[in-house]
């Protein structure tokens, strides 16, 4: 589990909006859950600028929380992994493939991580995950079981199994875009601990074939929309799924959208068009 060294839960609850409950119960997973995935944009502005970004408590504090900026899905999850044991959850970490948009299962590698969360008297554990930079990722967590669908804030998901050789039951999570069910990314339940997402994170923030040390890439979900910035390409998909795309032509404009759309403040000196 992460160091709660220099977290603060007040400050957190706060930054994200929520003023309901502290107790470890549905509610407040499913409600923190969410406000968190409607208030912290996802970034990769640190990788973009040629390093990992810290995964500390007092460093994600001061860039997520009292800063206007974001992050990705270690930093994401990681906070919440923070916030969830501060209410009295029991939290441990996952890791799974991106299967969006992948040739197969196994294209990409194990790097995406996501939380098991249990729930006192709740028999199931849940998915937890406010770090998918995608529209179809999770805004509420869902029960780790199969065969079933789940609606959440507008969104439906579901876990199907997939057929492996490896001797451990594969999920993948799967979005339905309103044509038909999508893979977001496939994973098993075994656990993964901080220093494994160390490594991902200097893997994916510095390696220079990772498209997030290439060019910007944000991700804004709001109860209305959920607005994406990739390179130069700007998409908005509407709650009624409405798409509108349009091409940034320069700096300035990427920098004024980033600020005013997004809610990012972009570092002084980096430049997000190489």
């Amino acid at each position: 589990m992460p160091d709660f060294d220099q977290f603060d839960l007040d400050a957190y609850l706060d930054r994200i909006g929520w003023q309901g409950g502290r107790q470890a119960d549905l509610e407040t997973l499913r409600g923190v859950h969410l406000a968190h995935a409607l208030s912290l944009p996802f970034e990769n502005l640190d990788a973009l600028g040629g390093r990992a970004p810290s995964l500390a408590p007092g460093d994600l504090m001061a860039k997520m929380v009292h800063g206007r900026r974001g992050g990705y899905c270690y930093e994401h999850n990681t906070l919440m992994w923070l916030a969830l044991e501060a209410l009295g959850f029991r939290v441990g970490g996952l890791a799974a493939r991106a299967t969006l948009g992948a040739a197969t299962p196994w294209s990409r590698p194990r790097t995406h991580m996501m939380l098991r969360v249990e729930v006192p008297g709740v028999p199931e554990p849940y998915l937890a995950d406010v770090g998918f930079g995608a529209a179809g990722a999770l805004l509420v967590p869902v029960p780790l079981v199969t065969g079933t669908e789940f609606e959440g804030a507008g969104r439906r998901h579901r876990l199907t199994p997939l057929s492996h050789e490896g001797p451990l039951d594969l999920l993948e999570l799967q979005a339905d875009d309103g044509k038909g069910w999508v893979g977001q990314y496939a994973f098993t339940l075994e656990p993964f601990a901080a220093p494994d997402y160390e490594v991902f994170n200097w893997h994916v923030g510095t390696n220079p074939r990772s498209p997030f040390t290439r060019r910007p890439y944000l991700q804004r979900t709001t109860a209305e929309r959920h607005l994406s910035l990739d390179g130069r390409l700007l998409v908005e998909v509407r709650a009624d799924g409405t798409v509108t795309e349009r091409k940034l032509t320069d700096e300035a404009q990427l920098r004024r959208v980033a600020d005013e759309e997004f809610g990012i403040s972009v570092p002084a000196g980096l430049a997000l068009l190489g």
